[in-house]
């Protein structure tokens, strides 16, 4: 079974093609984290993937769905002991970012809604994708993540965001069909 892993319903309400799974983490990178954990200790979980919404900082980007490639914890703030984006003393996986085997985009995680750029740049920015990122790449889980784009990730993101939040869940379910069709 895959199991996709969306912070809200109003994401991804729809059901999902046979051999997947929903599961419904909530937002933020703890509550992320808590579920992507307890899914990929299921007995059968072949994987997971995360799909949901997020900001963006190109105009062209608002819209569509990315996969992304390249994860990135744009809160994770321990100057001096690391720099800014790595987990000081982390010894299991690299610093600073989480490559997946696919995907052209990367993505900024952090625990604050984006209304202007952080230090750390990407293409996107979200709050739950490099907690889920993590715990498949310590539970040696394959793994892959796409966002659809709702806003620009500045003074009217909120607002773009709730009149958005809903319009990528045919993209992806779209594309899972397609990604299904090719396997099956």
């Amino acid at each position: 079974m895959i199991y996709v892993l969306v912070a809200l319903e109003s994401e991804l309400p729809d059901e999902l093609p046979p051999g997947y799974k929903l599961v419904y983490t909530g937002i933020g990178k703890i509550n992320a984290g808590y579920a992507a954990l307890k899914t990929a200790l299921q007995d059968d979980c072949e994987g997971i993937i995360n799909y949901g919404t997020a900001g963006a900082f190109d105009s062209t980007h608002v819209g569509e769905l990315l996969e992304i490639g390249t994860l990135h914890q744009r809160d994770m703030d321990a100057r001096p002991l690391a720099a800014l984006g790595e987990t000081p003393l982390e010894t299991r996986l690299p610093a600073s970012e989480i490559r997946l085997p696919r995907g052209n985009y990367s993505l900024g995680t952090g625990d604050s809604f984006v209304m202007a750029p952080p230090e750390i740049a990407s293409d996107a920015v979200d709050m739950e994708a490099y907690a889920i990122a993590k715990v498949c790449a310590l539970e040696n889980l394959p793994f892959s993540c796409f966002k659809f784009i709702t806003d620009l990730a500045d003074e009217n993101a909120a607002e773009h965001w709730q009149a958005n939040v809903s319009r990528g869940a045919q993209l992806f379910l779209t594309s899972l069909a397609q990604n299904s069709a090719r396997q099956g």
